[in-house]
């Protein structure tokens, strides 16, 4: 679950599906737990500032937005896509719809133009 914290800054090679949503349940959680702690601690401050959100609830997006793009960059990569397939996200419902299916697609076996593939030993020793 913690490889793609590893890897924040790393937006070359390929991430394994395994790796992009263990990625995925955590931000899930940390972020249940922000609006958890938002509406209940931080209930006041949260109102007295007039936002929809919560002050812990932005702070775990922000915290993740980098981790989450590289990523979603190397996820792209082991299904042999260019990171530029990410704009598609701007279409609305569709472009997250497409992404989505790209993401639960299992990778290229064997090494692709973006690398080895995620379990192979060459990619393990760069990432070790």
């Amino acid at each position: 679950m913690f490889e793609a914290y590893k890897h924040t800054f790393d937006f070359q090679g390929r991430a394994g599906r395994r790796e992009y949503w263990l990625w995925f349940l955590a931000y899930l959680i940390q972020l249940i737990v922000a609006v958890v702690i938002d509406n209940t601690v931080l209930a006041g401050m949260t109102a007295s500032m007039g936002a929809g959100f919560g002050v812990l609830y932005l702070l775990v997006i922000l915290a993740n937005l980098v981790t989450g793009l590289s990523l979603g960059f190397r996820r792209l990569h082991d299904t042999g896509r260019s990171a530029w397939w990410l704009l598609i996200a701007l279409i609305p419902i569709v472009g997250g719809l497409v992404l989505l299916i790209f993401y639960v697609l299992p990778g290229t076996p064997g090494p692709n133009r973006f690398g080895g593939g995620p379990q192979s030993p060459d990619l393990e020793e760069t990432f070790a």
